[in-house]
Parts: C-alpha cells; structure tokens; sequence
C-alpha cells in the first residue's frame, strides 16, 4: 500500500449527492449517465438584468449499470462522491466525480450512503 500525507487526503473534496435523474449511456452495458444534486446553483443575469437563479446538477457517469438493472431505483438515493476531481470524457461524455462505492461479498458495489438523510453537498468530514 501506496501512503499518502495528511495533506493530500485534505485536497479531496467528498460530499454527498442525491440522485436526480439517472440513463445508461448508449452502446454500453455497464455505463450510467446520472444527474447529481450537491445543492449547487447557477446565475444567469437575462437582458434586462434580471438575475436569476437556477439548480445546478452535476453529470457523473458510473460503470455501475450491470449491478442495478433496476437503475430507476436509484434516483432519490444519497451516495458519496468525490467532486474536485478534473473532469473526464467517457464515451464522450464528460463526467464530473466520481461516485464512491466498496467491493461487496458478492463483487457487486455497495454504495457508501450517509446513516440519515442530509442536504445535498454536504462534506465529508
């Protein structure tokens, strides 16, 4: 095992993010296209200056799929993620995190959920 300093474990930014809506990605088996809540916000001023304010959902993609063929089930769920990862393109399409997840008895992912509900982006502490 590979050590790493207290420092560099304070640079990953965990949070938890709600699931909102959830795809699998065309042509593949294993990929789902999700849109996650972290309780960001876009604004957008309008031409005549108004200021609006809208949620901002995160796109992450997950090679998930082949364990959830029920995936729909999934939206509302709350999971961990790492958020200020640099953002990568899979099968072209850019992923914003990752979702953060074990290795179960039986392979399949088991998500790391928090024990109540929380608001969206709350950090990992």
């Amino acid at each position: 095992m590979e050590h790493i300093t207290y420092d560099e474990f304070k640079k990953m930014d965990i949070r938890v993010g709600t699931i909102r809506h959830i795809e699998p990605v065309e042509g593949t088996d294993k990929l789902l296209k999700c849109q996650i809540d972290f309780n960001e916000k876009d604004e957008a001023t309008s031409p005549e200056g108004v200021l609006s304010v809208q949620p901002k959902l995160r796109q992450i993609v997950s090679g998930i799929r082949e364990f959830y063929p029920e995936y729909e089930k999934l939206v509302g769920k709350q999971v961990l993620y790492i958020v200020n990862l640099e953002p990568r393109m899979i099968r072209g399409i850019e992923s914003q995190g990752m979702l953060m997840a074990v290795d179960g008895k039986e392979g399949a992912p088991v998500f790391l959920v928090p024990e109540v509900e929380v608001n969206p982006g709350s950090r990992v502490r």
